[in-house]
């Protein structure tokens, strides 16, 4: 029996659930950390088949006695083991577990590294899935040279290699970044890989960890560059799938990415901005960063909606809703950086029917500067009561302002309401909408083994799109000329169902989709940067062709985020 025996041609091992004995091979690396101790076998006499895999996974559980370059037998029982559980739908990591090895030599030359690079990779992502088997590849025989996750697979467990490879996702705070090996494949400017439709999922994307210590990991930046060889196994895991857990790392070359400043608003322009502050409360460290962020780099929006505003003792879960000592400490850290003592307006929510950390009581806030515009408050809006649309002279007007849109719809079972404003700049009203829709969390990953894979995700979000729509449709039916802007961390892309729901028969336009399709992004997630906040804008806004957006890059694309958002700003004259 030989490793490339047990990987065979499809991604599940022919011996599954078997006893294999006296497997030869060499070892060429060893993980000494975390839950999956074990080390990497690779057969020094490979057979003539791309599609069979020559390295294997030996999971021993505890610190393994082997050591790279060790010649050794290995007996143990196959396993097909699923990162994150079958529920994930993740592909599975084929392994030998509960070895017994035996030492033929030691110090022998490990295989020379397979060079993963631009003209390895196919340019085709997955195979459709097998419909026989729930759309489910594992199945179907690999063909590396057609496909990138078939390419991968095949090469599971085996010593890989890449080279002077560009970053394309920062270091994390669990040291990885992501790399691509395919210089040109939608880059931006700004040295990322632009994510700009279900079916350009980006091939050259790659994880990398390292099997060194996390404190000599470095601390790379989106444009930044591994030069030399970076060199290991080719693992796969439930946060992001393939991934060269690197026994040599290639030398960190920064390409100097600094933070974007947008330009001010003029006295005639309103600037209208949405930030996802990640779960902010007063014990954060982080309130200085977000107002010089706000201040320096937003240039002090006329009006901001927050997400992830949590409540004042954040996520203790014991009652607490309020957020005004949130808010109170951000508006405070504003005016310290220079920037305008700011009012705001929200809605507390019922505590924890809104989702997001337990105890934490995430909310929508509307900053606004008084100097340069007035809300327009109007009573009647609390946590469970809908807020409507009136007809006044001829003109819309909200029956309560700040309000709550159907807050008692099941599309918000366990989600954010979206929360309602009427503001009033040089005279003019303008209705602005807060929204934080239903997170992407439970969707199968890009490496499922499921393709395409399920975005489950999306059924609510469709539905709270829905919910949305219909209110704007409502206040146009009211007032045809209406300056509506629904803005916020929709949680999906500017090409997605969710947008076209949103946008309707023209109601509204997402204004992200005035910018080139390579700066199109506002999040930078497994090596693909993609597009999460939208400010969608009402004809009156878009027929005006005055309006400018931009998509501030300050968080997304850096090792030291203070969140995983970049703020986006709308100016445009009412």
């Amino acid at each position: 029996m030989r490793v490339h025996d047990i990987q065979g041609t499809t991604r599940i091992s022919p011996f599954a659930g078997q006893k294999v004995t006296d497997v030869p091979g060499i070892v060429t690396a060893v993980r000494t950390y975390g839950s999956s101790k074990g080390f990497w076998l690779q057969d020094a006499a490979p057979d003539d088949n791309p599609a069979t895999s020559e390295g294997v996974f030996v999971f021993t559980g505890s610190t393994p006695k082997a050591a790279v370059g060790d010649s050794v037998t290995v007996t143990g029982t196959v396993s097909e083991y699923v990162p994150g559980g079958a529920s994930s739908g993740n592909q599975s990591l084929t392994e030998i577990t509960k070895p017994t090895v035996a030492t033929v030599s030691t110090g022998n030359a490990v295989p020379a590294p397979v060079v993963v690079d631009e003209d390895a990779v196919p340019d085709a992502y997955a195979p459709q899935g097998d419909t026989a088997a729930a759309g489910s590849v594992n199945g179907l025989t690999l063909d590396p040279s057609a496909y990138a996750l078939d390419y991968y697979e095949s090469l599971e467990g085996m010593n890989v290699q890449v080279a002077d490879a560009r970053v394309v996702t920062a270091t994390d705070p669990y040291s990885e970044l992501w790399v691509t090996v395919k210089p040109w494949e939608h880059r931006n400017r700004r040295g990322g890989t632009v994510y700009g439709s279900y079916t350009s999922q980006n091939t050259g994307r790659l994880q990398v960890q390292s099997l060194g210590a996390t404190a000599d990991f470095p601390k790379a930046n989106v444009g930044d560059t591994l030069e030399g060889a970076t060199t290991g196994p080719l693992d796969f895991n439930q946060y992001g799938g393939y991934t060269l857990v690197a026994s040599k790392l290639g030398t960190l070359d920064s390409a100097g990415l600094e933070r974007e400043t947008t330009r001010r608003q003029s006295s005639r322009e309103l600037a209208v901005a949405t930030y996802n502050v990640e779960n902010l409360d007063p014990s954060d460290a982080t309130f200085d960063k977000h107002a010089s962020a706000i201040v320096n780099h937003l240039q002090s929006p006329d009006i901001v909606s927050l997400e992830e505003i949590q409540d004042d003792n954040g996520a203790k879960d014991d009652g607490t809703v309020d957020a005004s000592q949130t808010v109170t400490k951000l508006i405070d850290a504003i005016v310290a950086a220079g920037g305008p003592k700011y009012d705001w307006r929200a809605i507390d929510p019922v505590n924890d029917q809104d989702g997001g950390e337990p105890g934490g009581n995430i909310r929508q806030v509307f900053l606004f500067n008084p100097e340069r515009v007035s809300f327009t408050d109007r009573a009647g809006g609390d946590s469970t009561t809908a807020v409507g649309v009136t007809k006044v002279h001829g003109k819309a007007q909200l029956t309560a302002s700040p309000g709550r849109i159907d807050p008692a719809n099941a599309a918000w079972a366990n989600s954010r309401k979206p929360l309602a404003g009427e503001f009033v700049f040089r005279g003019k009203s303008v209705f602005v909408i807060a929204n934080h829709l239903n997170s992407k969390g439970g969707d199968q990953g890009l490496a499922s083994q499921y393709q395409p894979p399920v975005r489950s995700s999306e059924v609510q979000r469709h539905a709270q799109a829905a919910v949305v729509h219909a209110f704007v449709k409502n206040l146009l039916d009211v007032q045809k000329n209406a300056d509506v802007i629904a803005l916020g961390d929709m949680n999906d892309f500017e090409f997605s169902g969710t947008a076209k729901i949103l946008e309707g028969d023209g109601e509204l336009w997402s204004a992200i989709k005035s910018l080139p399709r390579s700066e199109r992004y506002t999040y930078d997630y497994q090596g693909n940067q993609q597009v999460l906040d939208q400010i969608l804008i009402s004809p009156a806004i878009r027929r005006g062709c005055d309006f400018e957006y931009d998509s501030v890059h300050v968080n997304s694309e850096f090792n030291d985020q203070i969140s995983d958002h970049d703020p986006q700003v709308l100016r445009f004259r009412p």
